[in-house]
């Protein structure tokens, strides 16, 4: 049987949003914006065939993201609309006003502001992409839903409004020369920012075990055959704030390959201030059971690298990346 070709697969929190709407549009097309064109050096070093981006802007038109992947050198592009800055004209953090970033379905200053994105070299079949961002969280099975004295919070309107994923959570079918696969994709909230209700750390658990939920196929349709998932899930299994058993679980789970993949520190994947937060793993590829693993790693140059600058200069965020072969038989063998 002849070889599969390797496929690189990466994620990269970008941090590219911008305060306001337009804005990342009219930095990209004057040209000259040191972060944007450090975002770009990096996803050239990357090399990946297939990337996902979080916490760059959505723009309806779609103009934005076709101009950055044409400067990326990418063939094919594809968004949707994030639930981030989605009004919903409710209260939906208890602070008593409405109408702020909080107040959205997820956080956000304006709708589409630090959404999600895919750049690929192989043609991504959109009509066949199952989008789960509009999922209610009162709808996913054995919900954490917040309380504050045995009342749901921030209130039952609200509560019953409210969507589960803070960005995004979609399955995009990938078409390769070896055969389609589907990219499952997310950009969780991430677990603070909140009150003793913990709102955040329990959307932040039922956003990651939502995928174990679509793989048991009691939400949603599991992908029929090989699947990536790759997103930043704002979770460490080990440190930092959160309900750890979300991710725990996930990495654990059999139909899934845990590569820890490898960079200047270790298996970290953001540099946030320290102490606290500190440098935490909260980016994963994570490969289905199908894929023979060739390599794996997160783009972290040592200080001394001639890259280590323009990396601190795009992102706190580091890109994370796995070479992957898929069996042409669908084995993974």
């Amino acid at each position: 049987m002849a070889q599969a070709d390797t496929i690189r697969i990466a994620t990269y929190n970008t941090e590219l949003q911008r305060d306001g709407p337009g804005l990342f549009l009219r930095d990209l097309a004057r040209g000259g914006d040191d972060q944007i064109d450090a975002v770009l050096a990096v996803i050239a070093h990357a090399g990946a065939d297939l990337l996902a981006l979080q916490s760059i802007d959505y723009d309806l038109t779609g103009e934005a993201l076709r101009l950055f992947a044409e400067a990326a050198g990418y063939p094919h592009q594809f968004a949707l609309r994030p639930n981030t800055g989605l009004p919903t004209g409710l209260d939906m953090d208890g602070d008593g006003r409405l109408g702020g970033p909080r107040d959205a379905q997820g956080y956000g200053r304006f709708s589409g502001q630090g959404g999600m994105a895919i750049l690929s070299r192989f043609p991504i079949i959109e009509d066949q992409v199952q989008d789960l961002s509009d999922l209610l969280w009162t709808a996913l099975p054995g919900a954490l839903l917040p309380e504050v004295e045995g009342a749901p919070f921030p209130s039952p309107d609200a509560q019953a409004a409210q969507r589960l994923s803070t960005t995004g959570h979609w399955i995009v079918p990938v078409d390769t020369p070896d055969g389609p696969f589907h990219l499952m994709t997310f950009h969780a909230s991430p677990p603070v920012f909140d009150g003793p209700e913990d709102r955040n750390g329990k959307r932040n658990h039922d956003e990651i075990r939502l995928w174990q939920h679509v793989l048991d196929e009691t939400v949603g349709t599991a992908p029929p055959g090989p699947f990536v998932l790759a997103g930043d899930a704002n979770l460490d299994p080990e440190d930092g704030s959160g309900l750890k058993s979300a991710i725990r679980n996930l990495l654990a789970d059999p139909r899934l390959a845990d590569l820890s993949p490898r960079g200047h520190a270790g298996t970290d994947t953001v540099d946030w201030t320290d102490p606290v937060p500190g440098d935490l793993r909260v980016s994963y590829v994570l490969p289905s059971t199908h894929w023979r693993v060739v390599d794996s790693g997160v783009l972290w140059p040592s200080p001394d690298d001639p890259l280590a600058k323009t990396v601190e200069t795009a992102s706190r965020h580091r890109l994370v990346w796995a070479d992957l072969a898929l069996d042409p038989a669908g084995s993974g063998e």
